[in-house]
């Protein structure tokens, strides 16, 4: 009979890890289904340039039903796995819970924001970690604009509206400011009412440095260039309230700002130390080098694999991550889901698992537009040639052509037609103009 393969998660990890099983797996020999809420893997690091206005957001998603034709799909979420009956509690979008068996388990959920008991920010925030994060972001900061070109200069509510504080000095955070940033000044050319002086971009970083990735020399060039751009860093300072958007940082200054986006930091999913499978003291689902999900001591769990975010898999590369383990990004992601399809497909067959072992490609982020850096071991590239660099590295990442002619085409239109600036305000209420004129019936 076929073996059944449960993928949790269907994110990079996890829709890799499919993707790949359908090449490798002959007729008959498994069943591979995928659960996840969403119908789509979303390409994460274009999340700033979604944000900016630079990629249009479904460019930025890849559909699973288009690419993956043998793999099923359950909308919904895994609640609940017991791994000692081989079992998961799935609840689908509607309907009732049920319980799904599976040969195979793939623990692939990826991430969450992980923040902090900081009074306001979970009222006021937004994350960086989905598409419909990055799109609200762009939203509201064209909707801010247009709202305080209304309002008279120097008024406090103007002056907060056009204000933007991002908390996080990783390669996300500074992505998402050098983005947003850039976003802005171009969107002054259409708002004559409104200055440059009068916009305002803070980013605060716990650490005395930005970008651990990358060399200190090449973080340090990124604060000068995006400071002579009109960001405000604020190393070795922590947010103390958020408070209705009034900003206290640690080191006794204060603001206002509309806007406030999270990138501190990220966490696995909580509902997997509730599952009887090990989980690290960080709440990681613990993998060795083969992928296999195995005890604190090194004891397999037959049937049970992790990958991605949500893993804790020891990296025995030449320049291993904090504490010997992988770090959380997409390129471990990717990779070890391409490993892991392989692995999966070789037990199945009686034959040997390969161990993890990747070579670092280097970091490259982009800094807005025709702005960037690229690190590559001891040697760095900064401006113009590694924003290209950054642009085709992760145009040519994305998985499937399809979506790779979607993503370039849409930079060669901004290339002479430049950003799209129009937002849609009314989107999170699309019922609204039709209520208010809606004919009712009489009492």
């Amino acid at each position: 009979m076929a073996k059944k393969i449960l993928i949790v998660g269907g994110g990079y990890a996890g829709f890799y890890t499919a993707w790949k099983l359908e090449k490798l797996l002959r007729a008959g020999e498994a069943e591979v289904t995928i659960v996840d809420p969403l119908p789509y893997m979303a390409y994460l690091p274009f999340l700033p340039e979604v944000a900016s206005g630079s990629i249009e957001p479904r460019h930025a998603v890849v559909a699973r039903r288009r690419h993956l034709s043998r793999t099923h799909n359950i909308a919904g979420k895994v609640t609940g796995i017991s791994h000692a009956t081989k079992t998961a509690t799935v609840q689908p979008a509607e309907g009732p819970a049920f319980d799904l068996a599976y040969d195979h388990i793939v623990l692939t959920t990826g991430s969450v924001s992980r923040t902090f008991p900081i009074p306001g920010i979970a009222d006021r925030a937004i994350g960086m970690k989905t598409i419909e994060e990055a799109v609200s972001v762009r939203d509201r900061l064209v909707d801010n604009f247009e709202r305080a070109a209304t309002l008279p200069v120097g008024s406090p509510e103007r002056a907060r509206l056009l204000t933007v504080t991002v908390v996080g000095g990783g390669f996300a955070g500074i992505e998402s400011i050098a983005e947003l940033r850039s976003f802005a000044s171009s969107l002054l050319r259409r708002y004559p009412e409104l200055s440059f002086d009068e916009t305002t971009f803070h980013l605060v970083e716990a650490m005395g440095r930005i970008m651990p990735e990358v060399s200190e020399k090449t973080a340090e060039w990124v604060v000068r260039d995006q400071t002579r751009r009109g960001v405000h860093i604020h190393l070795d300072t922590q947010l103390s309230s958020a408070v209705d958007g009034n900003i206290e940082l640690s080191t006794g200054e204060r603001f206002e700002s509309d806007l406030i986006v999270w990138t501190a930091g990220v966490m696995p999913r909580p509902f997997l130390r509730d599952t009887d499978l090990p989980i690290g003291p960080r709440g990681h689902v613990i993998g060795n080098t083969q992928l296999r999900v195995t005890t604190e001591e090194g004891v397999v769990l037959e049937g049970a694999w992790t990958a991605g975010d949500t893993s804790q898999v020891p990296d025995i590369s030449p320049t291993p991550g904090p504490g010997g383990f992988c770090v959380p990004n997409a390129q471990h992601a990717v990779r070890q889901g391409k490993l892991l399809a392989k692995n999966i497909a070789a037990d199945l067959r009686g034959e040997g698992a390969r161990e993890y072992n990747h070579k670092n490609a280097g970091a490259v982020a982009g800094l807005g537009v025709n702005t960037g850096v690229f690190q590559s071991g001891g040697f760095a590239m900064k401006g113009y040639f590694a924003w290209l660099a950054h642009r085709f590295y992760h145009g040519l990442a994305i998985p499937s052509w399809e979506r790779k002619w979607r993503v370039f085409g849409g930079w060669v239109g901004h290339f002479f037609l430049g950003r799209d600036i129009v937002n849609l305000p009314e989107l999170e209420r699309p019922r609204a103009i039709f209520e208010e004129f809606a004919a009712r019936p009489k009492a």
